[in-house]
């Protein structure tokens, strides 16, 4: 194991959280609404920011199959999460030049640095198999998880501190302030980008690799179809995608609305804000804890106690009626945030041939976006047709049931051994080209 490479990998999501907890929970969407879509009626730029969300994560899980195909095929899963999170840097700088009225170049930024955040992170996942053995993954990627929590919650406690009190950063104005909090991402995420950009693994490139973009798109092309068709080797890995499917649907709509449900039953912004700083604060040391769980008694077994505490949470979600029970909910969901994205993360490492770990990801990476769809839906439609927005929160409930009831039908051992077979498969096929190659070179002299 490369402890530098490993301690770069983990310091990637310490650098790039501060994108997810500052730019897309807390700064953006009251930037979007007050500033760039000041034109537009505040319905109408709720409506373009949702669109906005959803082109940008449309693009990413078209893009990211063959590109993970890509870069399994030619070993550098590194150039490419370096070419992405550079994009998305790039576009996160451009929000501090967005003016009032501006939205449609407020929408094209988020697009692109969603494209480059999460299509960074589907090369940054697929990394995990090259650096560390399957004894060791739950706990690396528990600590990455722990260390973005961090990471995330220091600079997001700074930007509100520079939007909040604006005079203290030589800003004249909250505004001015919240300009300055998007180039901070923007330097953040580049920074301490630098390990991993320096010390990615490697993998060896696949013989007889073309030589131009075209012949590449090729190749990925066909190495997808291939994939299509053999995945139906792993039954074990389309179990996890389907539970995956139903429980990341149920998270991610917690995510994306629970600020939205805190001011439907009149929560303040200032305790909804302190409580996202909470759950950042809470979540290192406990993905850190229930990762070290994980690695010694399985990362299945403690999905799934993270899953029930999901369901407690939407339960006592329900109930919720003053700013302490969102601040105790908020706590709750730093317990179990990291860690069950964390061994979600590890399990599906596990259970992928490891040398196709960018094509599986990009896979994963699509499932998580398009089932991304469905849990703000199911929460709107039943809130509207029930005239609550707690019998919205109380649906999800069917996401996580559902996931959990899939996941105990995943066999991890018997999905390790079919992973692992396809890998011995793979690696006598290249034998067989390279002996191949060799003989004909040797005939030719």
């Amino acid at each position: 194991m490369d402890k530098r490479a490993v301690k770069a990998w983990i310091m990637y999501d310490w650098a790039n959280s501060a994108y997810a907890t500052t730019v897309l929970a807390a700064v953006l969407p009251v930037f979007y609404a007050s500033v760039a879509a000041a034109t537009l009626d505040a319905d109408t730029a709720a409506s373009y920011l949702a669109y906005t969300h959803s082109v940008g994560m449309l693009c990413v899980a078209l893009l990211t199959p063959l590109l993970g195909a890509l870069s399994d095929l030619s070993g550098r899963k590194g150039d490419f999460l370096r070419v992405f999170a550079i994009t998305g840097m790039i576009a996160t700088l451009g929000f501090s030049a967005v003016g009032e009225g501006d939205w449609l170049l407020a929408s094209a930024l988020l697009v692109i640095s969603t494209i480059g955040f999460a299509g960074g992170n589907t090369f940054y996942d697929a990394m995990l198999p090259d650096l560390v053995a399957a004894d060791r993954r739950d706990m690396i990627s528990s600590k990455g998880y722990a260390y973005g929590y961090i990471g995330g919650g220091l600079l997001l406690a700074i930007n509100m501190l520079m939007i909040q009190q604006p005079g203290w950063f030589g800003m004249g104005s909250t505004l001015a302030g919240t300009r300055l909090a998007f180039i901070s991402v923007a330097l953040w995420w580049l920074l301490f980008s630098i390990p991993l950009f320096r010390h990615a693994p490697r993998r060896p490139a696949a013989p007889n690799m073309p030589g131009s973009w075209k012949g590449y798109a090729e190749v990925g092309m066909r190495r997808l179809r291939q994939t299509f068709r053999q995945m139906l080797r792993f039954p074990q890995l389309i179990r996890m995608l389907v539970a995956f499917w139903f429980f990341n649907d149920g998270i991610n709509t917690i995510i994306l609305m629970a600020t939205i449900y805190g001011t439907s039953i009149g929560i303040g912004t200032a305790d909804l804000m302190l409580a996202l700083l909470l759950t950042q604060f809470i979540g290192f040391p406990c993905t850190l804890l229930l990762g070290a769980w994980a690695q010694r008694w399985g990362a299945k077994q403690v999905l799934m106690l993270s899953l029930s505490i999901y369901i407690c949470i939407v339960i006592l979600g329900y109930f919720m009626t003053e700013a302490i029970h969102f601040y105790l909910l908020a706590g709750l969901v730093g317990v179990v945030q990291g860690v069950s994205q964390s061994t979600a993360r590890s399990l599906f490492s596990n259970l992928m041939p490891s040398g196709r770990t960018g094509e599986y990801f990009g896979f994963v990476n699509i499932t998580g976006k398009f089932s991304s769809i469905f849990g703000p839906f199911v929460f709107g439609w039943v809130g509207q047709i029930t005239g609550s927005s707690r019998w919205g929160i109380l649906s999800l409930l069917f996401f996580f049931i559902a996931g959990m009831a899939v996941l105990m039908t995943v066999k991890v051992k018997q999905g390790m051994n079919d992973a692992l077979e396809a890998d011995r498969e793979d690696n006598r096929i290249l034998e067989g080209t390279v002996h191949f190659h060799g003989a004909n070179a040797g005939h030719s002299g």
